[in-house]
């Protein structure tokens, strides 16, 4: 069942993960969510905050799409859901959304209801109303100059002509500073349509390659939200580089 999500009825009921008690601080107006922690005795009741995340994937919805190139932000979206047992059944700002968290870390993931050229219209207003900053909204999109399977995780970057990605930024107030995922899905053979292969299916063994992509992609995404951007997302991004490199 899906639910529309308002301001008196939102809320977040995660971590779940935690050993000591916690609780979400949830606001009567328009501001950043938080989780406030209250650690053991031995720490005097000091608190910790984690500020979430706001993770979309970028696709077009219906089932005439399902399984495209174009829609592999989906696809990651559906492999954290299952991973983290985020459940995805309420609708906001023209998106579909889950609740949840990452280790301690709350997030949200989300797909857009709108077509891919305008998911900026489910991005931008989410990020507003939950007063995510930009640097802990995590954009997941296909990419057509790395090849099928390979992942690069970036703090930020441009459009690279991708007109969904453009879209956001447009609705971020034309900011490139937010991370994103890359997911490559190579280039088009020959003279073929660039339009008609993003929304061509995969071959069998591009199809292998996508779903080893993406639950490396779901090991990212929480390395990410849990450490930010250290060695280890370096090391990530190098061993994508080489992943199917020709000796």
């Amino acid at each position: 069942m899906l639910h529309a999500a308002s301001a008196s009825s939102f809320c977040l009921t995660y971590p779940r993960n935690l050993h000591y008690p916690c609780y979400l601080t949830k606001p009567l107006v328009k501001t950043r969510l938080s989780v406030r922690c209250s650690l053991p005795d031995t720490n005097k009741g000091a608190q910790a905050e984690y500020t979430p995340w706001l993770v979309i994937g970028l696709g077009n919805p219906g089932n005439k799409y399902h399984g495209t190139r174009h829609n592999v932000g989906f696809e990651m979206i559906d492999s954290l859901s299952q991973a983290e047992g985020i459940l995805m059944n309420t609708i906001q700002s023209k998106a579909l959304i889950g609740i949840g968290s990452i280790g301690e870390v709350p997030v949200l993931l989300a797909k857009p209801q709108t077509y891919m050229n305008f998911s900026g219209e489910s991005v931008g207003p989410l990020a507003a109303y939950y007063k995510i900053p930009l640097r802990h909204i995590l954009l997941v999109h296909d990419e057509m100059s790395l090849p099928n399977g390979v992942l690069r995780l970036q703090p930020k970057g441009g459009h690279g002509y991708h007109n969904g990605l453009k879209n956001v930024m447009g609705h971020l107030d034309g900011s490139r500073s937010f991370p994103r995922l890359s997911i490559g899905i190579g280039n088009p053979p020959g003279s073929m349509d660039m339009k008609a292969f993003l929304l061509q299916k995969f071959s069998s063994v591009e199809r292998n390659q996508i779903d080893a992509s993406l639950e490396q992609g779901v090991e990212a995404v929480r390395t990410l939200v849990l450490h930010g951007f250290n060695s280890h997302v370096n090391r990530f991004n190098l061993g994508q580089k080489y992943k199917y490199h020709k000796v």
